[in-house]
């Protein structure tokens, strides 16, 4: 099941419609677009296993992009297009594309990838291209909209950053099928955990470049529904393309939640949304009187999972679950759970610790990068596998998390990974050491704050924080600048040299008691 089974069958059905604009894509064009898309980058020399990338904000395009690469047998890259031209290009070249394809409305950033990404031979631009891109639409309107003779399924490879520097690609091996074959494995979990199939209309209110929405939204088009597609989340938006659209299926992160819930009465009963049936949520776990809220308003419709982009493991809770066990994230579907200790010494039930997953072999790898693949495994059994995150097992088998991922901040369900931050402040002359660290935010969760120790000559000061905000907003992308800064005459580390950032946390979250140990 793919957009070409579906572009026979109803050709004039839409495969993607944009939210605010209501411009259409139909089954019959995504099938026809993606195949010269397809067939372009056959011409180029791209064969099953090379890789793509896509550069773009959430645009209609996207889904042609990714659909010409699951019929190729190619990887896919998608690249958050919040990044720095220096950050996004590090991506495309290391994941070792061949090709990129991005939009004018991204132009600024663009025209300075070429230069970072000198092995990638193809470079695309939907809308007015630049100098040194190919303008999509003219460049796909030379070739067939014909199937490629084969049609080996592709497979996305994304980036999640670490907390030892670069982001990190997240590599598996291709699947075996050809791409009519099935509706792959996020297929399969949407018809059989929440009922997705030709007559669903699926809401996806945040960045395509993130792993759930293009992995949901690509699914749900390979079932045969439709795809709202949200520019931007907005809150008041987001209740009348539930209206405007009758949607039925959708996906959230909590923050999303919050904001909807802080719209005034008037506006969160003023809208139809009587055609929702099933309301999805992960990204980061939910403050349990804010799920609470959200029951009281919609209904017993809202599931959650939770896992990772590495699909070393997966939990899911009903509604009927979640109000019978409040605050857990559910039961393994995939994998099983081990909580341990930090030697890998499993726990007993109800005790908090590192959660692994086991698999039957190992998911993933991080590629090029053997020493971090070894770091996510258990130190006995290659095939458990962590992420981080801490958390406990109910005697029923339901998972409940404790904690974040254990350094990571998780502001509005994206997730911000420190050491890149502190790689970046540490640079500056003024500074001698830094820790980032996540604090509490209403509205998001956490938001950024770094932790500054200056150097000997300089001034702990507001005129240095706001020198070290500038510097890091001319080195990150905007997502990841701190919101404040604070000064230590000295930051914990243990001897070993080691950081103690979870003493830093808990002075920020309230936490009493802590101590180095």
């Amino acid at each position: 099941m793919y957009p070409g089974k579906w572009g026979i069958e109803f050709p004039s059905k839409p495969a993607a419609i944009h939210a605010v604009t209501g411009e259409t894509l139909t089954y019959g064009e995504l099938n026809e677009r993606s195949n010269r898309l397809a067939q372009l980058l056959w011409a180029r020399g791209l064969r099953r296993g090379d890789h793509i990338a896509i550069f773009m904000e959430n645009n209609l395009r996207y889904f042609e992009v990714v659909w010409a690469a699951l019929r190729s047998g190619l990887y896919l890259t998608t690249v958050n297009r919040y990044l720095t031209a220096e950050e996004a290009a590090y991506i495309i070249d290391n994941s070792e594309s061949l090709a990129l394809i991005t939009s004018s409305h991204l132009s600024e950033m663009a025209r300075e990838l070429p230069a970072h990404a000198p092995n990638c031979r193809t470079w695309l631009m939907a809308g007015d291209a630049e100098d040194g891109f190919e303008a999509f639409e003219e460049a796909i309107a030379g070739h067939s909209p014909e199937n490629l003779a084969d049609q080996p399924a592709g497979s996305f490879m994304l980036y999640s950053s670490g907390t030892t520097g670069r982001p990190k690609g997240i590599y598996r091996p291709l699947p075996t099928n050809k791409i009519h074959e099935d509706a792959g494995p996020v297929g399969g979990l949407q018809q059989g955990l929440w009922g997705f199939d030709q007559n669903t209309i699926y809401l996806s209110p945040a960045p395509l470049y993130h792993s759930a929405p293009i992995s949901f939204c690509t699914a749900a088009q390979a079932l045969g529904g439709t795809v709202v597609m949200m520019p931007r989340f907005d809150e008041v938006s987001a209740l009348k393309a539930i209206e405007n659209f009758q949607v039925t299926h959708s996906q959230w992160v909590p923050t999303m939640f919050t904001r909807m819930l802080k719209l005034p009465e008037e506006q969160r009963q003023g809208y139809d949304l009587s055609s929702h049936r099933v309301a999805i949520h992960a990204a980061a776990p939910c403050p349990v009187a804010v799920k609470q809220q959200m029951f009281d308003w919609w209904g017993p419709i809202i599931y959650e999972y939770y896992g990772a982009t590495e699909l070393n493991g997966f939990t899911h809770a009903s509604p009927e679950e979640w109000l019978a066990h409040p605050g857990t994230v559910g039961r393994s579907i995939l994998g099983v759970i081990h909580v341990c200790d930090e030697s890998g010494a499993e726990l007993p039930t109800g005790q908090p610790g590192i959660v692994y997953f086991e698999m039957p072999q190992m998911p993933f790898e991080y590629l090029k990068d053997p020493g971090k693949t070894k770091d996510a495994q258990h130190p006995q059994h290659p095939n458990w596998s962590a992420l981080g995150d801490v958390g406990y097992v109910d005697d029923e088998g339901y998972l409940y998390l404790t904690d974040r991922a254990t350094f990571m901040i998780i502001s509005g369900g994206v997730n911000i990974y420190p050491q890149e931050i502190e790689d970046a402040l540490i640079m500056h002359p003024k500074v001698a050491d830094v820790a980032v660290v996540g604090v509490p935010n209403e509205e998001m969760g956490e938001e950024v704050k770094a932790v500054v120790q200056p150097a000997a000559t300089a001034q702990a000061d507001g005129e240095l924080a706001e020198e070290l905000l500038a510097y890091a907003r001319d080195h990150l992308a905007h997502y990841k600048c701190p919101r404040s800064i604070d000064f230590m005459e000295q930051l914990p580390r243990l001897p070993t040299g080691k950081l103690y950032k979870r003493l830093l946390k808990d002075r920020y979250w309230g936490r009493e008691g802590s101590r180095i140990v």
